[in-house]
């Protein structure tokens, strides 16, 4: 898949080491982009041939929820490659679908600081950079449980909610000053995170290939293709709109 515009094109991506943010990473390294990553954990990023050696890319280990660690990452990411045209906030974690009674204090806090607060976090260190430059694309990883119940526990969902909102506030707020904000909203795609649900006779797995139309997970990369189209120039008419890849579930 080719998209024009994204040669000598800068991309901040957090998540990167794994799943989703790693076949994000491929695709925008594909289409001759240049690329930073963060993550917590460098398992992974190596793994990838894509990576290994590649002038193109580049990574910080850090934590997206801690602010210091956020702008120590832009900064480093502007000192390589002097620019940040397009940030993807792809990390997040989930919550064992947890319902509010059987979430205790600290595991709704790591879920609002890890996906909400990260989010609002890298956009903070990153749009600036943007705003200087009038010119930027902001892609916010939801998911279909920031829209209906049953994606998520009562941390995860809320926590999905609030990403939707934020993108929508952040595309409103920016648009006039040349940045451009949208989210995706993942159902089923196959992913280590979700690794639980193969566990064992993939009896999870199973069931949820079942409940989606499609009949199947998805793979990480078809989230990537997406990716890049709301990050091109095609999609520039595209604001504040979250796009559902979840082969049909909504549609129930």
């Amino acid at each position: 898949m080719e998209f024009k515009g994204f040669k000598e094109k800068v991309v901040f991506i957090t998540g990167v080491s794994s799943g989703i943010g790693q076949a994000q990473a491929i695709a925008f390294l594909e289409q001759n982009a240049y690329v930073f990553g963060m993550d917590i954990a460098e398992k992974g990023i190596f793994a990838v041939a894509e990576f290994q050696n590649n002038p193109h890319f580049a990574y910080f280990l850090g934590d997206t929820s801690k602010k210091e660690e956020v702008e120590e990452a832009v900064k480093k990411a502007m000192q390589q490659f002097g620019q940040i045209d397009i940030l993807l906030n792809t990390a997040g974690i989930l919550d064992g679908y947890a319902p509010t009674l059987e979430t205790d204090e600290s595991l709704w806090d790591r879920i609002m600081t890890v996906n909400v607060k990260g989010t609002y976090l890298v956009t903070n260190a990153v749009l600036p950079h943007m705003v200087v430059r009038k010119s930027g694309v902001v892609v916010n990883m939801a998911s279909i449980a920031g829209f209906v119940a049953g994606g998520g526990g009562a941390a995860y969902t809320a926590s999905k909610h609030a990403i939707i909102g934020y993108t929508k506030q952040l595309d409103y707020d920016y648009v006039k000053l040349g940045i451009r904000a949208n989210g995706i909203a993942p159902g089923a795609i196959e992913t280590p995170m979700n690794q639980a649900d193969f566990a064992g006779d993939g009896k999870m797995a199973k069931w949820v290939a079942k409940e989606t139309p499609a009949g199947r997970w998805a793979k990480a990369q078809e989230v990537a293709n997406l990716t890049l189209y709301l990050a091109s120039p095609e999609a520039d008419y595209i604001h504040g709109t979250i796009i559902p890849i979840d082969g049909g579930w909504l549609g129930k």
